[in-house]
């Protein structure tokens, strides 16, 4: 189009070009130069800025605003074809969704990127720009919160009947600066102006208690009253499928307190804090994703928040349930399971079970025996993790003070287990005190949440095979005594949307080339059909060709916020994941330490021999992790000396790659060759990340741990490269060294030995080190055994080396691992819990 401007275009150039087009207000707009009416009607009728402004920012605002026009006339269809048809319904309930970036999967999902980009074309940007000034919504941390947003997208792309539930956090996490001090937190800015996808609910307002006494009627019945009431109020995320018409929600919870709750004549007393106390406290419930829980009030913070998810949840489940049945009389209550599946991802939403129970009791009048039928074929729990301080214990103390009725049907719940054991199972007896709900240990009596759940679930599932085998055989064993079908697995699973087509264009064009098809997108099983042209020479020029566009980009954005300049011809190897000393980020820097001790011991043509390599590792660490932190800044150190090193920085670097996010990972994941997955076995529930690098055709150097054991059977042992200990060696190699039996590889001391010389800096990394040294002891005896798998890490890196040299095989095995990667669909593990757990059906809007 001749009038338009370029993305730089100046100012005066770019208000020529508007001034051209009309606002006209046009939700269904699908013609590029509707839409871009469209967009300029929302940049002049829905302001949030000065007038006449139309900057990138204002840009990308009014633009999500025309696209988010478009869904809601879907949002509105799918709700009201779901209310008509009146299906069972699942609902999933998750204290994390790590969204990303709503505009791209938007227009993608929708199909309609190519009329988007020319519309704004017209009004002078390209695309990507606007894209560009999306904030990542903080909702979220790691691959909880992410594995949650995949599950939503693919519920929306099968056309299934289901909610998301969670929290409106106002700063999330943190967001990650680097300093000389290492890893720095700030708060996340997301919401420091608005989000354009979300709508408030007014109208879907609930009342939440804290604290209080129960009152014990007459007649026999409780009630829980006094204490303080704060008010949930709902926000809608629309989650569009892809090419579907259907648009599930995610409706998140803000807290909220009412007028009359302030204080007017305390505050014209010039009392301005205790006036607002009520208001105070409901702004603290959703401000900070996972607060330090060090303290009571940290705590009892993190427990109101985990309450407030579930009660204002289960209230609006139970409301929609009753508003479908038309009236309170009509209610069958023992229909509730046939319309209702609840989904705890992880122990977080726990109390959703005694809290449906007092729902159900206190305010529906139900018996116990009733309710507990109700509740037990309602919900079922996922568990994430068999890492015993992720698995929550809350004091009880605690318990009874913020949620006292709750407590009374939790010591109800644990009763009525132990007697049904000691009836029906009686050679489990001895195992009461392991299996019951509550730990009465006199010095810490707390609650066991993961116990909690596997009692009162229908069905309990881990994430991923190996996974699941361990919950099996080891931490919940005896429970599959009691209940040797309530146990299953759901192999986790990504969505292809995000992770392949929109966030590698080039590759993903070159697949629907060869595949002549795009219906891989929602039938990822089709990219077996790669493997036939695995040899072809002109798939692998095309691929190779694709890889670097990708690893340009990603060298561009490196240089764009570490100021590190790394060379796309290269190897570029990513570890990207929460900093966790079992993740094992430690061993990875450790083996980059000994490289750049040998690299810098050969001579200039035994250099020009080795594979140039650059390692980037990225991930936040969490606030009060202080070991992890250190590792953040061992990272940042040996990048700071690497980089600068004239002698060697031809051959390698290393970079830290800060704020690590869903954007962030969609620049990184295309651009990486090789990928670390290197937990100790048996320690990682799963992983996802694992599965975007294998979609992508980047080889991983891993361990027999999570998902790693089946994306290896699936691309093929020879496309992966293994090390290191299995999970059923490990516990045995723990013994042998706290006996004082292990036996440190050479390798592994000269590393330890490099950076204790001061090689890096003067910071004291004399504690870090140390968690490997000894042989037991807290913070000693290298627990997750780095040292043992060192070696094998390093012959593994070694026959990465060779490997890369021979770039047409490289690029073969790369094929093959896109090609092996169709099972680790989330649409496919979704299906499988519609299918095996939920029990419900697709409900496509016609």
């Amino acid at each position: 189009m001749a009038d338009t401007v370029k993305a730089n275009g100046s100012v005066t150039d770019r208000v020529k070009i508007l001034e051209k087009i009309p606002p006209v207000a046009n939700p269904q707009a699908t013609e590029p130069a509707e839409i871009a009416s469209n967009i300029k009607y929302h940049a002049h009728y829905s302001p949030h800025f000065s007038p006449y402004k139309f900057e990138p920012e204002q840009a990308f605002y009014a633009t999500a605003e025309s696209v988010r026009d478009q869904l809601i006339k879907q949002w509105n269809d799918t709700y009201s074809h779901y209310h008509g048809v009146n299906p069972k319904q699942t609902y999933y309930l998750s204290m994390e969704y790590l969204q990303g970036r709503a505009l791209t999967n938007a227009v993608g999902n929708l199909d309609v990127q190519d009329a988007y980009a020319n519309a704004l074309k017209q009004l002078g940007y390209a695309l990507e720009e606007i894209t560009e000034q999306e904030k990542d919504a903080a909702l979220g941390n790691g691959g909880l919160g992410r594995l949650a947003s995949c599950f939503l997208d693919s519920m929306a792309t099968l056309s299934l009947p289901a909610w998301g539930y969670g929290l409106r956090y106002r700063y999330g996490l943190f967001k990650q600066l680097m300093t000389k001090t290492g890893q720095e937190e700030i708060a996340e800015d997301w919401l420091e102006k608005f989000s354009p996808w979300e709508i408030p609910r007014h109208d879907v307002v609930f009342p939440i208690r804290f604290f209080g006494q129960v009152e014990v009627n007459p007649n026999g019945s409780r009630k829980w009253i006094g204490g303080e009431v704060i008010q949930a109020v709902a926000y809608d995320v629309p989650i569009p499928g892809y090419k579907t018409k259907n648009t599930n929600s995610l409706r998140l919870w803000e807290a909220k307190a009412r007028a009359e709750d302030f204080n007017l004549f305390e505050f014209n007393d010039g009392k301005y804090e205790s006036a607002a106390l009520l208001h105070s406290r409901a702004q603290q419930i959703c401000a900070v994703l996972y607060p330090g829980d060090a303290t009571e009030d940290g705590k009892l913070l993190r427990l109101k928040q985990q309450y407030f998810l579930c009660s204002a949840s289960l209230q609006d489940i139970i409301t929609r349930f009753k508003e479908r049945l038309g009236g309170k009389d009509k209610i069958q209550w023992s229909e509730f399971p046939s319309k209702v599946a609840v989904q705890l991802n992880d122990t977080h939403p726990t109390l959703s079970i005694p809290e449906l129970m007092r729902l159900l009791m206190d305010d529906e009048d139900l018996g116990w025996d009733e309710a507990w039928d109700i509740t037990n074929r309602t919900i079922a729990y996922t568990n994430h993790t068999v890492l015993p301080e992720a698995l929550e214990k809350w004091s009880q103390a605690v318990m009874w003070k913020l949620l006292p009725r709750h407590m009374e049907i939790i010591e109800e719940i644990d009763k009525r287990f132990i007697k049904m054991i000691q009836s029906k199972k009686p050679e489990l007896e001895g195992k009461i005190s392991d299996l019951r709900v509550l730990d009465s240990n006199p010095q810490k009596p707390v609650v066991r949440m993961a116990n909690l759940c596997v009692v009162s679930a229908h069905t309990v599932n881990g994430v991923a095979q190996l996974h699941s085998d361990i919950l099996k055989a080891e931490l919940f064993s005896d429970y599959v005594k009691v209940w040797p079908t309530k146990f299953q697995n759901k192999t986790n699973g990504i969505t292809p949307r995000r992770w392949l087509k929109f966030c590698n264009p080039e590759l993903s064009s070159i697949i629907t080339k060869w595949l002549k098809t795009d219906q891989w997108v929602n039938n990822l099983d089709l990219l077996v059909n790669l493997r036939q042209f695995a040899d072809s020479s002109e798939l692998q020029a095309e691929w190779e060709s694709a890889k670097l566009a990708s690893k340009q980009r990603l060298a561009n954005y490196v240089l764009q916020v570490t100021g590190v300049s790394i060379d796309p011809n290269s190897l570029f190897d990513i570890q990207i994941k929460r900093i966790h000393e079992y993740k094992r980020q430690l061993l990875n820097i450790l083996g980059a330490v000994y490289r750049y001790k040998k690299l810098k011991e050969m001579s200039p043509e035994e250099c020009e021999k080795t594979t140039p390599r650059t390692i980037m590792i990225g991930g936040k660490a969490f606030a009060t992790y202080t070991n992890a932190k250190r590792i953040v800044k061992l990272v940042s150190d040996v990048g700071a000396v690497v980089n600068t090193d004239p002698e060697v920085n031809a051959f390698l670097k290393v970079v830290f790659v800060p704020n690590y996010n869903v954007s962030v990972a969609e620049v990184l994941i295309p651009g990486s060759e090789l990928s670390q997955h290197i937990s100790t076995a048996g320690m990682e529930a799963s992983g996802t990340s694992n599965m975007k690098f294998a979609l992508n055709g980047c080889l991983i150097i891993g361990t027999l741990d999570g998902a790693n054991v089946e994306i290896r059977e699936e691309i093929g042992q020879d496309n992966f490269f293994l090390f290191g200990a299995t999970a059923d060696e490990v516990p045995g190699l723990r013994k042998e060294r706290e006996q004082g039996l292990f036996k440190p590889d050479p390798r592994f001391e000269e590393a330890k030995q490099f950076i204790k010389s001061g090689a890096f800096g003067s910071y004291d990394y004399s504690p870090l080190l140390d968690s490997l040294e000894g042989n037991s002891g807290f913070g000693r005896g290298d627990y997750f055994l780095v040292g043992y798998d060192f070696p094998s890490y390093m012959d593994a890196q070694a026959r990465v080396d060779e490997a890369y040299k021979d770039r047409k095989k490289w690029t073969k095995m790369s094929i093959l691992s896109t090609a092996g990667s169709g099972k680790f669909s989330s649409d496919r593990t979704i299906g499988q819990y519609a299918k095996e757990i939920w029990k419900i059906d697709e409900c496509r809007l016609p």
